[in-house]
């Protein structure tokens, strides 16, 4: 089964009502973070000796703010809960891999798209917030309207690059996996599937930080647009 997309997998079937493996182990997923949150915030302490849990729960949250402060240099809140959300959603999907019998979400190219289409979203939502909706449409047809069919192609361009390389990197590696079980003693396998996790982990990181940095870019080109028209009506 190693190396078959999760959207393949019939899990049940119930007249027009559908659900595979992509859709099974996301909820999985969904349920271990959401258990895990509660699990790790809910006896929090100020105190001099706080639990295992809350000591690694504040060094992911604080790894992450910092990531996100060299990206944009201020706001880090503003951006923690979306950001954070994406890098441990793909880094617990990605690590799951481990347990025999489980294929990743992230292996599907569903939704890979789909959180790409959040990252899209997340842009105008953010420069909009930032500085308006009239700035932030303007940004398209800068330095002319000519530029408009262009700089829409490539936010889409820019969103289709984004679950394509996530889908990519995590499908190749559990075939290599598949492939190598098939052909090489069962050692090997073995060690291609710890790079494997720690390939999972890296991608989890490269799009949490590509997110942020389009959102980034985004708020900055309208705090520029913003000040230049304020500079010209002043």
């Amino acid at each position: 089964m190693t190396g078959i997309s999760p959207d393949e997998i019939l899990i049940w079937e119930w007249g027009v009502v559908r659900v595979n493996a992509t859709l099974l182990w996301t909820w999985v997923v969904m349920a271990i973070l959401v258990l895990g949150s509660w699990l790790a915030t809910r006896r929090l302490s100020t105190g001099p000796d706080p639990s295992r849990a809350q000591i690694l729960l504040e060094t992911v949250v604080e790894a992450i703010r910092r990531q996100i402060e060299e990206i944009t240099a201020s706001a880090v809140d503003r951006y923690l809960a979306f950001v954070g959300t994406l890098f441990l959603y793909i880094g617990v999907s990605n690590l799951l891999g481990i347990v025999p019998g489980y294929l990743p979400p992230t292996a599907s190219l569903s939704t890979t798209a789909a959180l790409a289409l959040c990252v899209m979203l997340a842009v105008p939502a953010y420069g909009i917030a930032s500085s308006g909706w009239r700035d932030y449409l303007r940004r398209y047809v800068e330095p002319t309207v000519i530029m408009l069919p262009f700089n829409v192609i490539g936010e889409l361009s820019r969103t289709l690059a984004l679950a394509v390389r996530l889908f990519g990197n995590v499908m190749s590696s559990a075939k290599i996996v598949g492939v190598l079980l098939a052909v090489v003693p069962f050692f090997l396998p073995i060690v291609f599937r710890a790079l494997g996790l720690l390939t999972g982990l890296i991608q989890a990181y490269i799009f949490a930080v590509l997110a942020m940095v389009y959102i980034a870019a985004g708020v900055r080109s309208q705090e520029r647009t913003g000040s230049r028209t304020g500079g010209t009506d002043g």
